[in-house]
């Protein structure tokens, strides 16, 4: 969490870093991430359903291209390790899920939902090197335009000044 703010994190935040497990069971700390470059971090509510599965699949088909703008996606939800990883295997993802159980990295993102039966809202935050926020997408109905928009703030940042 930000202090000063509510449970919220803007473009322009430096979010802390946070350390969970990923679907191998292997700790993963946002600095470790970061030090490949920019991490988008995307949030969804629930491994393995309908909306889940076409957002994460785009963010693999789309991989390549974020890797080129030098960013990498890295997934987030409070499931357990083991559904993390039926999920990867599932639809060779190929890029890190982490798992939030207690909702901890949720809450310091704002993400965490106060009521309803997923505890996790969709949302995405482009990360810079720095852990400032170039970009968050917000929407839990248009799945494929997370990854998308994700690569346009990848773009703009690599993109030469005019």
């Amino acid at each position: 969490m930000i202090p000063g703010k509510e449970n919220t994190v803007d473009v322009g935040d430096v979010v802390e870093d946070f350390v969970l497990p990923d679907e191998q069971g292997t700790p993963r700390s946002l600095g470790e991430l970061l030090a490949d470059g920019p991490v988008v971090l995307f949030f969804y509510p629930a491994a393995l359903t309908a909306g889940c599965t076409m957002e994460a699949c785009h963010f693999r088909d789309i991989a390549a291209e974020l890797r080129a703008a030098g960013g990498q996606p890295v997934g987030v939800s409070g499931d357990e390790i083991e559904r993390q990883a039926e999920f990867a295997a599932k639809h060779s993802l190929g890029y890190p899920l982490l798992s939030d159980p207690e909702g901890t990295v949720r809450e310091q993102f704002g993400v965490r939902r106060s009521i309803g039966l997923l505890p996790t809202r969709r949302v995405t935050f482009v990360i810079d090197t720095d852990r400032r926020v170039l970009a968050v997408v917000k929407s839990e109905i248009r799945m494929g335009v997370h990854a998308d928009k994700a690569l346009d703030a990848l773009r703009k940042r690599t993109a030469p000044p005019r």
